[in-house]
Parts: structure tokens; C-alpha cells; sequence
């Protein structure tokens, strides 16, 4: 960067008002004395590659990328890091000067660092992973679970071939379990992953059965609005080790500000402030 230059960054999806992004990235701007800005970009598919080329030419050093893009985007990009290609889908564009564009997947690193950070004591060979839903932040739990060596990984998702899909991706370590029983996968789980938008504040209610949760149980909904879910709040009760899905947000974002910006930033209790805030 020269002094004349003013590094912008974004969050591209098609309802990103109330996306967070923008405050964690700021906040870390502010934090390390970085002359640039992170925005909201709202953008429908349509638009998105003419999108795309033309942020380069705004200032644009990158671009995070959210619901409904992350597929797309990586079709879009000239070229790809082996882990996005294996996800198959981006979260993260990096603007090179040539114009060219970089698709990255931090969202693997930001579950794992989360996971790390809210269950210390979690031991990816102590027993099966069940997954809920087959979407695009699946896509890099799985890869993520299977890079840190879970042994046994189910899989449920509310349309069945979306799971299979998967399993014929990631390979034999994926077993598929009809939606209907994905509370009975949940008994002998070591750790348990919600995917999905159920829960969310204005999506579905998360209607699983929670029954077969135990004590010790690690579990992690990626949601977090609200950050208490009702998933995590039957678990808490039911004395699982639970993990909210904002330090996901906050992990999956640090290779990304580094990248663009140039600082290496921290998450800590003053950014989870600032974002909750």
C-alpha cells in the first residue's frame, strides 16, 4: 500500500444489512491504525460477476463472500487455493493487481479455532461427529472434521440426496442419516454441528429432538442471532460443553484481514464486545 491509497474491503451477499462483518473489521482497522474500510455490499447473482470485476477498479482489495454467493464465486474467480477447490466454495476474495481474483475457505479454520477456543478439552478421536445440514458451511465443516482426523462423521440433512452429494465428495468417512432420525445420531455423537438456518432469529425453529444429548457432549450451532439458541440452550441444560457460532464469524475473518490489510489481528473480549455491541 502507498499513502495514496485507501484499501476497501466487503461483505457480498444478498442480505448483508445486518452483517457483522463490517463492525469486527473496523474495529480491528481502528485497532491497528489502518487507513481503510469494510462495507456491505448487497448484491443479487445476477450482478455479482459484474460485480466482481469492477471492485478492483473501485479500490477494492477484497471481498468476503456469504449466503448465496459462496458457490458462485468460486466459478467466478481465475484462481483458487487447493482448500477452497476441495470445500467447494469461497468465503474470501482477494483483488491481486493484475485484476485477477483469489478465492479462499476460511470458514474450516474459523470453526476449528472456534471449536479450540470454546471446547479446549475436545479430542477429534474420541468418538463420531453428527453434522446437521448439507449447505456451503457444511461443506468446509466436513472438510475441516476430516483434516483433524474425526474417524466417523453423520451426516442429516432435510433433503437426503444434498447429503448424499456430500458423502460422494468427502468419501466413506460420511455416513448419510435420514433427517427424521438425525436426533438418534445424536446419542453416541461427540461432537454436534448445526449447519442450518433452524434457530435463527426470522428462520425455523429448530425442532430436532434433543433427546439423545448427553453430558460431555460438545455442541456447536453455527447460528448466532440470537447467540443463545434454543439448540444450545436444551444442551447447556443437559450438561453439553457448548460452543455459539459467533467466534466462527470471528475466526474465519483473521487470514482475511491479514491478507487485505496487513496487521495480524486478535480475537478477543473487546472484539466480541464491539461486534455484540
Amino acid at each position: 500500500m502507498t499513502d495514496n491509497q485507501f484499501p476497501m474491503a466487503g461483505v457480498l451477499g444478498t442480505s448483508v444489512a445486518h452483517s457483522r462483518s463490517p463492525t469486527l473489521h473496523r474495529h480491528w482497522l481502528k485497532r491497528h491504525a489502518v487507513a481503510g474500510d469494510y462495507v456491505p455490499l448487497n448484491v443479487s447473482d445476477a450482478h455479482l460477476r459484474e460485480v466482481l470485476q469492477t471492485l478492483p477498479k473501485m479500490g477494492f482489495v477484497g471481498a468476503n463472500v456469504t449466503i448465496p454467493h459462496k458457490l458462485t464465486a468460486l466459478k467466478i474467480a481465475d484462481f483458487a487455493s487447493d482448500r477452497a477447490t476441495l470445500i467447494g466454495a469461497a468465503n474470501m476474495l482477494t483483488f491481486r493487481a493484475d485484476g485477477s481474483i483469489y478465492a479462499d475457505n476460511t470458514d474450516g479454520y474459523g470453526f476449528m479455532a472456534n471449536l479450540r477456543s470454546g471446547a479446549p478439552d475436545f479430542d477429534p478421536t474420541a468418538g463420531p461427529a453428527a453434522v446437521l445440514g448439507a449447505g456451503g458451511a457444511a461443506r468446509a465443516i466436513l472438510s475441516a472434521l476430516i483434516e483433524v482426523g474425526v474417524r466417523e462423521i453423520w451426516l442429516a440433512n432435510r433433503t437426503r440426496p444434498k447429503a448424499e452429494a456430500l458423502k460422494a465428495e468427502f468419501g466413506s468417512r460420511i455416513h448419510v442419516v435420514d433427517w427424521v432420525q438425525a436426533g438418534n445420531m445424536m446419542e453416541d455423537a461427540a461432537l454436534v454441528v448445526n449447519t442450518t438456518a433452524l434457530g435463527m432469529t426470522g428462520q425455523a425453529e429448530f425442532r430436532v429432538p434433543l433427546d439423545g444429548l448427553r453430558p460431555g457432549t460438545v455442541v456447536n450451532d453455527l447460528v448466532y442471532t440470537p447467540l443463545e439458541t434454543p439448540l444450545l440452550s436444551h444442551a447447556r441444560t443437559a450438561g453439553c460443553v457448548t460452543v455459539d457460532g459467533l467466534g466462527m464469524l470471528l475466526h474465519q475473518a483473521v487470514p482475511c484481514f491479514e491478507r487485505w490489510f496487513g496487521p495480524r489481528p486478535e480475537v478477543d473480549d473487546d472484539l466480541r464486545a464491539a461486534v455484540l455491541a
